[in-house]
């Protein structure tokens, strides 16, 4: 579960505007001769083929239980108090043949769309699935706050490259935060504000970015309240639930198949299915014909269709990680229960998109080792692979599997390397030394601590090297290296971007340990972790001994030295061209359409989450505007919402059920910066667990 961790403050003003709870303007007819129109929910076509085609849990129970034999639970979800919108995806709605205004505006919308109120033909269920977190078998997982509502048929008029993406003509479609389900453990099934803004806009933002994921259709907040301890420091406070609509063609993940697991020998855990294989092949049928119709009917063996089964899963897993490393990415629990069986991006907690590019950044402040670093992010899914192919035998032998995920790494790093390229224009030529120019590129950036996202999208304006020009012109060197520049840390930020994490006194007992005691010393921490630790004091003593000038002169010798390297590469996507500017105007469009402009940085979404806690949800929906179009400058939506062109409090769309605040709130007493800026200094504050 995630948790951001907001900076302590006052509340923030808002005055009062239009309500986001609107009735509907006009009264129709509808097929029955009624006198009010049915909501567009109502008419929602549901097919709910998951429950007619795989295991239903006969029990209806309730409370926490051990579900056997089973993949789904019937659940009934729990209603809110008052529940009412905070924003919808008018895009994600269109999936279900839903207009996003008449969503909004429909009376019954937040009732139906939290699961306060169920849709005619939805069947509200759980899904069984288990899981290896953070490396360790977990037994018995499922959906503790998800809960299935059911399939929509795809509307006929949907765009047929959404359908070659989704062959299985519905849409599932889910309430996260809907309330207890038999896989709640000691969770309530609740979500609040914070984690549910957090998910919808970057399920969003994902799309739009072309990186494949789970979608968001809306968020709907409450008057119903639970406890929260923010920072687990025994000072808990209420927050409002909160519930995310979540999109997907299914949410089955590689833990769906685990619950076959026998007793793990570490753990000692077994999935609550053990001895039950007939239904592992059920799924997996379920799942080829559904989801893989084209895998189903050119392979009419039983075992080359698995294995082929398998091998697209690995291929879509290895694209979508290298999506993630190309835009900044980290997902910060790849647990094998957030990885999903189509290879999209699914369950979206302490995830960070990259500020100052650090391969070691780690976004979910929990992970102590960094087992889910952005570096780690392709070896862990390797990992998490292999333990789909374990939960697949025998209808998926290991030898075949082995063989299959020895295809993985050279996968990763074509998909890897195709994006890169285009990310650095090289787009007419394949050259051997690329890849180390992206490696220098990399170690350069950090060494630097430039900025991922901006460092990338300012490369589009260093230029290609014309006839008569050398790649080394030190004029056109010395533009391009001041623009990097401005992207790159200050000794102030550096300096604390490598303060140790550990004591150092925790370090030295630790280093002894290690020569002392090595058995004892791998049981509490890992030679990784410390040799991070160690670079980061290496690095901490030089920036000690460094001036602010001393310190740019060596950042620009640094970038003069790459941008020399990169133009000369750039000169050889002319050679034999001649349209020279074609070349030049192909090569800016492609790099601006793979660099992103803004990403959602944190900052972001906690400005957003903290307007919205006291009532104001038009920065979330503002928020949504700007990363729908997320490679293009977009003309007054340069900064939040709260300010306007003089830096004055604009008008806001605020929550009728929130009372009215009276303190001047810690995000419109800050500086704004754009959202394609490099984050403020208060961003390092916040804290996603």
């Amino acid at each position: 579960m995630a948790y951001l961790g907001p900076r302590l403050g006052p509340s923030r003003v808002f005055l009062p505007s239009v309500s986001a709870f609107r009735l509907l303007g006009s009264v129709g007819m509808d097929d029955m001769g009624l006198g009010v129109s049915r909501s567009s929910l109502e008419r929602l076509d549901f097919d709910n083929v998951a429950l007619k085609k795989l295991p239903l849990d006969p029990s209806e129970e309730p409370g926490v239980r051990q579900v056997k034999g089973a993949c789904f639970s019937r659940v009934k979800p729990q209603p809110l108090t008052k529940p009412r919108f905070v924003a919808v995806s008018q895009e994600a709605l269109a999936l279900l043949g839903l207009d996003g205004e008449a969503v909004l505006n429909d009376p019954l919308g937040p009732e139906y769309l939290s699961g306060s109120r169920v849709m005619p033909g939805s069947e509200p269920a759980a899904h069984c699935y288990c899981g290896h977190q953070f490396g360790q078998f977990a037994g018995q997982l499922g959906d503790g706050a998800a809960c299935y509502l059911g399939e929509v048929k795809v509307p006929s008029a949907q765009d047929p490259e959404l359908l070659r993406e989704n062959p299985s003509g519905r849409w599932e479609i889910q309430v996260k935060g809907a309330g207890l389900t038999p896989y709640s453990r000691q969770a309530d099934g609740r979500k609040v504000l914070r984690s549910s803004i957090r998910e919808f806009l970057c399920s969003e933002a994902m799309h739009f970015l072309g990186v494949p994921t789970t979608r968001a259709g809306s968020v709907v907040t409450s008057d119903s309240r639970v406890i929260r301890d923010v920072y687990y420091s025994g000072n808990p406070r209420h927050e409002r639930c909160s519930v995310v609509l979540r999109i997907a063609p299914t949410f089955l993940r590689f833990g769906s198949f685990e619950i076959f697991k026998q007793a793990d020998e570490f753990t000692g855990r077994q999935g609550p299915s053990y001895g039950r294989d007939e239904i592992r092949g059920q799924m997996m049928d379920y799942v080829i014909d559904m989801f893989y119709p084209e895998i189903q009917q050119n392979y009419p063996d039983w075992l080359e269709r698995n294995v082929a089964f398998f091998r697209e899963v690995m291929l879509r897993t290895a694209r979508l990680v290298a999506q993630w490393q190309c835009v900044g990415f980290c997902h910060g629990v790849l647990n094998t229960d957030n990885m999903s069986i189509l290879g999209v991006t699914l369950d979206y907690g302490p995830y960070g998109f990259m500020d100052r590019f650090d391969p070691d950044f780690i976004c979910n402040a929990s992970d102590n080792s960094g087992r889910y670093s952005y570096q780690a992010q392709p070896a862990i899914c390797r990992w998490n692979l292999v333990k789909l192919a374990e939960a697949l035998a025998p209808e998926l032998p290991p030898d075949r599997a082995e063989a299959v995920m020895d295809e993985y790494l050279d996968l990763f790093n074509r998909f890897y390397l195709e994006n890169m390229r285009k990310k650095l224009g090289l787009l007419k030529k394949e050259e051997p030394e690329d890849e180390l120019l992206i490696t220098q590129l990399l170690q350069t950036m950090h060494n630097t601590g430039a900025d991922f996202t901006n460092t990338f999208r300012s490369l589009s304006q260093i230029s290609c090297p014309t006839e008569g020009q050398s790649e080394g012109d030190e004029d056109l060197a010395k533009k391009a290296t001041d623009l990097l520049l401005e992207q790159c840390a200050s000794l102030e930020e550096l300096k604390a971007a490598n303060k140790p994490s550990m004591d150092p006194r925790e370090l030295a007992m630790l280093l002894s340990m290690a020569q002392s005691n090595p058995a004892l010393f791998q049981m509490i921490s890992d030679r990784a972790t410390i040799a991070r630790q160690l670079e980061r004091l290496s690095r901490l003593k030089d920036l000690m001994e460094t001036s602010q000038e001393e310190l740019r002169t060596k950042h620009a010798e640094e970038w003069t030295s790459w941008i020399t390297r990169y133009r000369k590469r750039l000169a050889l996507e002319l050679e034999g061209q001649s349209d020279v500017q074609a070349v030049q105007e192909e090569r800016v469009k492609v790099m601006d359409s793979a660099n992103p402009r803004v990403v959602l940085r944190n900052y972001i979404a906690q400005n957003a989450i903290e307007a919205a806690e006291n009532g104001d949800f038009s920065e979330v929906q503002r928020v949504l505007k700007v990363l729908e179009k997320p490679f293009s400058d977009q003309p007054g939506l340069e900064l939040p919402a709260w300010m306007g062109g003089d830096g004055a409090t604009a008008q806001a769309e605020r929550d009728e059920g929130e009372e009215q605040q009276q303190e001047a709130s810690t995000s419109t007493s800050r500086n704004a910066v754009p959202y394609d800026s490099k984050p403020p200094a208060w961003a390092q504050e916040i804290c996603v667990t």
